[in-house]
């Protein structure tokens, strides 16, 4: 049989790519303090309350097919550097031309009726089970191997289903994993491909799947489980689906009884972070700052491996979003590195729904969404010198919109919401609180000034003041529960905060008025601020069950 001469140049072209894409990656060094080294020993079944995905590059691509293919069983997912479900359409030239280059269309809307055809079939779980899930997103300016429109199309896909996605485009990052702990600079691609950039990007995806998050420990305590990946495998063998025999399991100290619930990431390294990969060994779990807040929020982490494969099929050992090695289910069902992923879950006590092989646990019944628009006669700003002093109403939000951060008159403006919350039907179970509002307008970034500012949400029970109306006051009154919650930034457009903490949650006046004050964690040094537009109404989104 003759070689298509196509396929023949485009094998060509692909290794040349991969070859000089190649780095040199150094034996592994210390990353933290106290890095766990990894013990011998199997997954056991734990109470696992929820569960998530996370990745990036290919680690990315792997991690929404998961999501997708399997949304009974992940109720989020937060990817760095990639694009949408099915980019790839089996086809390598796509993968590389379409999904990580854009030479070619990649056929947004494809893919979307592709993923529709599917759940219709029962190749994946349902689509309406994306609804609502939380989303974190992250594309950095500088990087140019999964360029920039790739990852707007993410974004854009999940939309389409409803999801609630949080995207992260303000940094100059190349195509890494972005970490505190981040031995590369911001801007640059090359190993260990985990940058730091100035942000604690691991609070913010944490807090958007989970709710507030607290704060990470300063070096993990718990356990580094290497266990193998053999016995998850479909057929028994990693390297036949370019997996390696070990797998890695963080369980924190909080989590070693089993019986206590705790959450689930399953957190996938990209292209050349895999264990195996020329030495590179745990250097991607030492650094991607997850098992810091793993020890101090309930979180098992759970990290399979990809490896290289000794033919040209897969050498960077790359998780498999275009088909390589002939599967061709490798983003649904039956998907053998999906299906690999999924037996580890199972056997940690995750993965309930999906295709009925769960843990035999019942799931919890749906969750009623009710929006509340706020309450426009109540709402209003306060401004105030930085300490507090010499506050006062603003009077500016019939023309210019509510107002946060420092004006041109020096003053700190902060936002205060109410919200009917006495419409929560009496005897239900608040499970999820977010706020959405749209901005109208602004000058600077606020949240850039100083650097890694945040604008977060304060909660009271019923009114800050003696009135539910906005009075000077409210600038400093105590708060039922401070920091409850964070808005991330944005310039245009709608955005949602990340959920309410579960104490802000159980403060919801539940016989009348809750208020929610917007204000950012630091004073700006100069004029920086956002208006908050009045039309459409900021609205608080509740679930119950």
């Amino acid at each position: 049989m003759k070689h298509n001469p196509r396929f023949r140049w485009l094998r060509r072209t692909v290794v040349m790519l991969l070859l000089a894409a190649a780095t040199q990656v150094p034996a592994a060094t210390a990353a933290r303090a106290a890095a766990p080294a990894p013990v011998p020993g199997e997954l056991k079944p734990h109470s696992i309350s929820a569960a998530y995905t996370a990745g990036v590059s290919s680690g990315g691509y792997m991690a929404t097919q998961l999501h997708v293919a399997y949304s009974s069983a992940f109720a989020g997912s937060a990817v760095f550097a990639a694009g949408p479900y099915g980019c790839a359409q089996g086809d390598l030239y796509r993968a590389q031309y379409a999904c990580m280059k854009t030479y070619e269309d990649l056929r947004l809307d494809a893919l979307e009726r592709t993923t529709r055809e599917w759940s219709a079939q029962g190749l994946v779980d349902p689509v309406a089970n994306l609804a609502g899930d939380p989303v974190y997103l992250f594309s950095g300016s500088g990087d140019s191997t999964v360029e920039r429109p790739v990852a707007d199309a993410l974004a854009s896909y999940y939309a389409r289903f409803g999801a609630r996605v949080r995207y992260d485009d303000t940094t100059g990052a190349g195509h890494a994993w972005i970490s505190p702990l981040g031995p590369n600079p911001c801007s640059v691609t090359r190993s260990p491909y985990v940058n730091a950039c100035g942000i604690d990007a691991e609070r913010d995806l944490l807090g958007h799947l989970t709710g507030s998050v607290h704060d990470p420990a300063p070096a993990p305590t718990g356990r580094l489980v290497r266990f193998d990946q053999n016995r998850h495998v479909p057929g028994g063998s990693a390297a036949a689906v370019s997996m390696d025999d070990s797998g890695f399991l963080y369980e924190p100290a909080a989590c070693a009884d089993t019986s206590t619930p705790c959450r689930l990431l399953v957190a996938l390294h990209g292209c050349k972070q895999g264990y195996s990969y020329q030495g590179f060994g745990t250097r991607f779990m030492d650094t991607a700052h997850l098992d810091e807040y793993a020890d101090t929020n309930h979180l098992l982490v759970l990290y399979p491996q990809a490896a290289p494969t000794t033919t040209l099929d897969n050498p960077n050992g790359c998780w498999n979003w275009w088909g390589y090695l002939g599967d061709s289910a490798y983003a649904r069902h039956d998907g053998r590195q999906i299906e690999a992923i999924m037996n580890m879950v199972r056997a940690l006590g995750g993965g309930s729904g999906g295709d009925g092989d769960g843990d035999g646990t019942e799931p919890p019944s749906p969750a009623t969404t009710l929006a509340l628009p706020s309450v426009d006669a109540q709402d209003g700003y306060v401004k105030a010198a930085p300490d507090g002093s010499g506050a006062a109403v603003g009077t500016l939000e019939t023309v210019s919109g509510l107002a946060l951060g420092r004006g041109g008159d020096g003053k700190d403006n902060r936002t205060l919401l109410s919200f009917d919350t006495s419409r929560i039907p009496a005897g239900k179970e608040v499970v999820r609180a977010y706020l959405t509002v749209a901005r109208a307008g602004g000058s600077g970034d606020p949240w850039a000034a100083p650097a890694g500012n945040r604008l977060l949400l304060d909660v009271r029970t019923g009114c800050f003041g003696a009135s539910c109306t906005t009075e000077a006051a409210d600038w400093s009154a105590a708060a039922s529960v401070p920091a409850a919650a964070e808005l991330p930034a944005f310039s245009s457009g709608s955005r949602t905060s990340t959920d309410l903490s579960p104490a802000a949650l159980a403060a919801l006046d539940r016989t009348g008025t809750t208020q929610l004050r917007l204000r950012f964690a630091s004073p700006q040094p100069s004029a920086a601020y956002v208006f908050l537009a009045t039309s459409p109404r900021p609205a608080l989104t509740v679930e119950y069950r």
